[in-house]
C-alpha cells in the first residue's frame, strides 16, 4: 500500500536530488529518508530511484509516481482541511505565492482582513513571477498563486487554455503607465504615445515585462534601447528619477513605491494586464483557501 508520507518523501528526493537534502527539507534524518524510500519501493514492487554520482535520479516508474503524487497530496490536503473545519477546528494553513507588485499592494490588504476574520488561519508568502508561480501551484508547493496575463499579448502561453485546469478568480485590470524624469520634455503631458519615447534610453523591468515592452514598442515602429535592466521596481524608479532613462511599469508597481524625481504619464495605445488568483480545484474547497481567495477578490475591488 502506498502511503502519503512516502509520497511526500519521494517528491522531496526528486526535488532536491539526494536523501540528505530531502531530510533537511522535511526535518528528518538521511537514514529515515532512505528507510521510507525502501518501504515505498517494496510496496510498489519496483525501483523508483537510482544513484547517479552524488545524486539520486528517478526511474521511469519513479517519474510516473511523482507525477501522480501532486494530485494525490493536494486531494489529501483538501480532505484533511475540510474534515478539520467540519469537526470545528478553526485553523488552517495557506501557502501563497505572489509577484512583487501584488505582494506590496493586494496581499497586505487581503491578509489583514483574513487575519481579522479568521485569526487561526496562518498564511505564508513567497514571491515568484508567472509562469513560475503557476508551476509552483501545479507542483503542489503552494495553495494560491497570484498571476497576470497581458491583454492581446501575441503568443501568450498564459491564456485561458493554459489555466483551464485551474480555478481562476479575476482580481482587477492593471494598466501600464509610462515613467519619465521630472524634467523630461513629456513629464507634464496628460497622455503620451509610446512612439514619442522612441529616442529615449530605457530601463527594463523583469524579463517577462521586458518582452511585453519590446512587443509594444515594435508595434509602434521602434525597438527600445535598453541601457539598464533590473527586476527591482524601486531601482527602476530610482534610475528614472535620476534622469537615466524612461520606463513602463504596471500601475500596481508604481503604487508600491514613491517615485521621487519621476512622473507617471498615461500611454497610448493602452496596455493592460489581468491580475488573477489561481488555485487547484480540490484546494478551492478548503475553507482557509476559499477565504483567502475571497479576501484577495475584495482587495482587488478596492
Amino acid at each position: 500500500m502506498i502511503e502519503a508520507r512516502h509520497l511526500r518523501v519521494l517528491r522531496a528526493v526528486a526535488t532536491t536530488g539526494s536523501f540528505s537534502a530531502a531530510g533537511r527539507e522535511l526535518g528528518c534524518t538521511q537514514p529515515a529518508v532512505s528507510q521510507q524510500m525502501k518501504a515505498l519501493e517494496a510496496a510498489v514492487g519496483t525501483p523508483l530511484l537510482i544513484r547517479a554520482g552524488r545524486e539520486m535520479r528517478l526511474t521511469q516508474a519513479g517519474e510516473a509516481l511523482v507525477r501522480h503524487a501532486t494530485g494525490i497530496l493536494a486531494g489529501l490536503t483538501a480532505a484533511e482541511e475540510e474534515i478539520a473545519a467540519i469537526a470545528g477546528l478553526r485553523a488552517g494553513r495557506v501557502r501563497l505565492v505572489s509577484f512583487p507588485s501584488g505582494s506590496s499592494t493586494l496581499v497586505p490588504t487581503a491578509l489583514a482582513a483574513l487575519r481579522a476574520a479568521h485569526p487561526g488561519t496562518r498564511v505564508s508568502l513567497e514571491e515568484a513571477e508567472p509562469p513560475r508561480s503557476v508551476e509552483l501551484l501545479r507542483q503542489g508547493d503552494c495553495d494560491v498563486a497570484l498571476a497576470f496575463r497581458y491583454e492581446g499579448a501575441a503568443g501568450a502561453g498564459e491564456g485561458a487554455g493554459e489555466w483551464e485546469d485551474l480555478v481562476v478568480r479575476p482580481l482587477l485590470t492593471d494598466r501600464l503607465v509610462g515613467l519619465v524624469p521630472e524634467r523630461h520634455r513629456l513629464a507634464r503631458a496628460g497622455c503620451v504615445a509610446i512612439g514619442e519615447l522612441a529616442g529615449d534610453p530605457w530601463i527594463a523591468g523583469c524579463p517577462r515585462c521586458r518582452g511585453q515592452l519590446v512587443q509594444v514598442c515594435e508595434g509602434a515602429g521602434f525597438t527600445p534601447r535598453i541601457d539598464f535592466a533590473t527586476d527591482d521596481y524601486p531601482a527602476v524608479v530610482g534610475l528614472v528619477g535620476a534622469g537615466l532613462g524612461v520606463a513602463v511599469l504596471p500601475q500596481l508597481a508604481v503604487e508600491s513605491v514613491r517615485p521621487r524625481g519621476a512622473r507617471t504619464v498615461e500611454l497610448e495605445p493602452a496596455v493592460r494586464r489581468e491580475i488573477v488568483a489561481l488555485t487547484l480545484p480540490d484546494l478551492a474547497q478548503v475553507p482557509a483557501v476559499a477565504a483567502t481567495l475571497e479576501e484577495l477578490v475584495r482587495a482587488g475591488a478596492r
